[in-house]
């Protein structure tokens, strides 16, 4: 029992378990907008379909967390501030000095984003289907930026990159026994492209998936996702999900309003 108690820091873990539950229930309305024609006819109520998702979704980010604070002392990888201020420790500063970098890439990263979305569209304009033209209001897309600031970061960021930073450092460490940098590269990397691979069961909905639509797919998300894991590397999970939810405010906010 002792050994379970100091496994992880087990109030870490449930402070990020109550945020990504929250997150989780933020985005609700942006999906319920996005899928309303899916979810007509269902089999049981909308209420009993909704208290299963977000169930799910939290014994699915249980296992994240553990996994990504377990794995991730072992390769310098964590949430640094919120650690910290559970230590009773100065927090206020590092805060500061991570903000304004995190803001900026997060919001340099959306424009980069539909940039590259503009680009993409010239070269071989896109076909979707008359389904897809539904756009949530904007103020769906800011309740849904807080499912990508937190639940996001930490199944993408938290999880996975962790877990590809452990299996690279298995795999070769520095001489100092931490992961070697090429490593920790590999893991960005691997992580922004299994998540941008991850919208494309999103995309199938409205559009034919190609191999252009999954090149396409891999870049506009791999973009964010290579800037979220260099600060998660750098400056810990806070600064990733603040870049990530900056990100997102510009395209699920900022975006549908110009629109």
């Amino acid at each position: 029992m002792a050994n379970l108690k100091h496994l992880i820091n087990w109030k870490l873990f449930g402070i990020l378990l109550v945020a990504c539950v929250l997150s989780v229930i933020a985005v609700l309305p942006y999906t319920l907008t996005l899928q309303g024609d899916l979810l007509k006819g269902l089999p049981i109520s909308l209420y009993a379909l909704l208290v299963a998702q977000v169930l799910q979704n939290a014994l699915i980010f249980a296992l994240f967390i553990f996994v990504g604070l377990y794995l991730g002392e072992r390769v310098g990888l964590g949430v640094p501030i919120l650690k910290g201020w559970l230590n009773n420790e100065e927090v206020k500063s590092y805060f500061k000095s991570i903000l304004g970098i995190s803001i900026l890439s997060g919001v340099g990263a959306g424009v980069l984003i539909i940039a590259l979305d503009i680009v993409f569209g010239i070269i071989h304009p896109l076909r979707i289907a008359q389904t897809s033209a539904v756009i949530p209001p904007a103020w769906q897309g800011f309740l849904a930026s807080f499912y990508g600031g937190i639940g996001e970061e930490v199944a993408m960021r938290l999880c996975l990159m962790t877990l590809l930073a452990w299996v690279f450092w298995r795999i070769k460490s520095t001489r100092e026994g931490t992961p070697t940098n090429e490593g920790m590269w590999l893991a960005i990397v691997g992580a922004a492209v299994i998540f941008g691979l991850g919208h494309l069961p999103t995309t199938a909905a409205v559009m034919e998936i190609t191999p252009f639509i999954v090149a396409r797919a891999v870049i506009l998300n791999g973009v964010g996702g290579v800037i979220f894991g260099w600060l998660y590397w750098k400056k810990g999970l806070e600064s990733a999900m603040i870049s990530h939810f900056s990100a997102d405010i510009v395209l699920h906010v900022l975006l549908p309003l110009l629109i």
